[in-house]
């Protein structure tokens, strides 16, 4: 669980992050359904395996390992992202059995409603981009429905190359990483 090393815990002036602890478990799977639900009232099916009870990425098992991070401010639970050092079975699906060297995964950024409208998700991924630094990796990979077009064009906007669309209709991308001397 120790192969990372943070640059800063600071998403921003107000939100910190840390890897998660089996104790955070409930309330990071609690926070996945919440935005499973928006999700379903704004039309989306995205994540809607979550609310009938099936979490394609495990994420019980990815605290545990050390895969999940949370952001937290004045005590509450702010926002999550996944970062898988080794790809899922799903990673492997899209990107192929190959060329895995190097990428860290990031999956189910997700933000509480109650910081809606503060850019948290922005500054969750510059944090993944420049807050923190897995061994041997020097990549991070994505990816979303290629039918949302505001979720595409914000990645793009965040710096992230569009590398393809799967067979199954999701767009890839990817972001070099600087290296951190030291």
């Amino acid at each position: 669980m120790g192969d990372f090393t943070y640059i800063t815990q600071q998403a921003n002036s107000e939100i910190s992050a840390r890897q998660a602890r089996p104790e955070d478990a409930s309330k990071v799977m609690e926070l996945l359904v919440q935005t499973a639900a928006w999700l379903r009232s704004t039309g989306s099916t995205q994540w809607s395996g979550l609310l009938e009870g099936v979490d394609s990425h495990n994420t019980v098992d990815a605290v545990a390992r050390g895969d999940v991070f949370v952001f937290e401010g004045d005590g509450h639970l702010a926002g999550m992202v996944m970062l898988l050092r080794q790809p899922s079975q799903w990673d492997k699906e899209l990107w192929g059995e190959t060329g895995h060297e190097g990428s860290v995964y990031l999956h189910r950024l997700a933000v509480s409603r109650l910081y809606r409208g503060r850019q948290l998700g922005r500054d969750m991924l510059n944090w993944a981009k420049n807050g923190i630094r897995f061994e041997g990796q020097d990549r991070i990979r994505l990816d979303c429905i290629a039918d949302n077009p505001v979720l595409n064009d914000f990645y793009a906007r965040m710096g992230y190359r569009h590398r393809g669309i799967s067979e199954s209709g999701f767009c890839k991308y990817e972001l070099l990483l600087d290296s951190i001397d030291g």
